[in-house]
């Protein structure tokens, strides 16, 4: 099963995916950006680069690293449980919140064409708010996309629902203010439905 956890920064997807490789054997953890040798060095590029990247340049940056991530972790991995830190959604929201007259099916055509036809089998979307979003920023770095700005991350997080909603994929919304455990529960049940754990 290919899983992706969505979300903004500060939302708690790799606390959750720490606690799934802890407690359950045969989780595949990946991320996007990063999750390959040419997706460290892209990460680097696209996080951190004291150059201004042009949009297009960015967004087939993170499409390269998609497909290798695809290529090397996802395509023969299928029989385990993978868990990506992002993927399409987010690559398709951050695109749109940059250039919102983009194309949405182009976006997805493009992400699928990276992912080989392949979509998620499913997806947890991690929600928060402002005020929680505030907070969890002031005590951390910012990297090149956090610096623009909470509006801006907010605005990312409306378009992973529209894009969401536009995909057939089963999704799971989790609220972020949410204790640990208990989001830790909400999302084993989800994920491990319908199969012995």
């Amino acid at each position: 099963m290919y899983v992706i956890f969505e979300g903004i920064d500060t939302t708690g997807k790799s606390t959750q995916i720490e606690l799934l490789k802890d407690r359950f054997e045969g989780v595949v953890a990946i991320k996007e950006p990063g999750g390959t040798g040419l997706g460290t060095e892209l990460r680097e590029i696209i996080l951190n680069s004291k150059k201004k990247l042009s949009f297009n340049a960015e967004l087939f940056l993170f499409l390269a690293d998609r497909a290798q991530n695809f290529q090397e972790n996802i395509k023969d991995n299928r029989d385990k449980i993978i868990i990506s830190d992002r993927g399409l959604i987010s690559g398709i929201s951050y695109a749109l919140a940059n250039h919102p007259n983009l194309d949405k099916d182009f976006l997805i055509m493009m992400n699928r064409f990276a992912l080989e036809g392949n979509l998620p089998d499913k997806v947890v979307l991690f929600k928060t708010t402002k005020v929680l979003l505030q907070q969890r920023l002031s005590s951390k770095e910012h990297d090149n996309i956090e610096l623009r700005g909470m509006d801006y991350l907010l605005k990312v997080q409306d378009l992973m629902v529209d894009v969401l909603n536009r995909l057939p994929i089963k999704v799971l919304v989790i609220d972020s203010s949410n204790t640990i455990e208990n989001i830790h529960v909400k999302i084993k049940d989800f994920i491990y439905e319908n199969t012995a754990q």
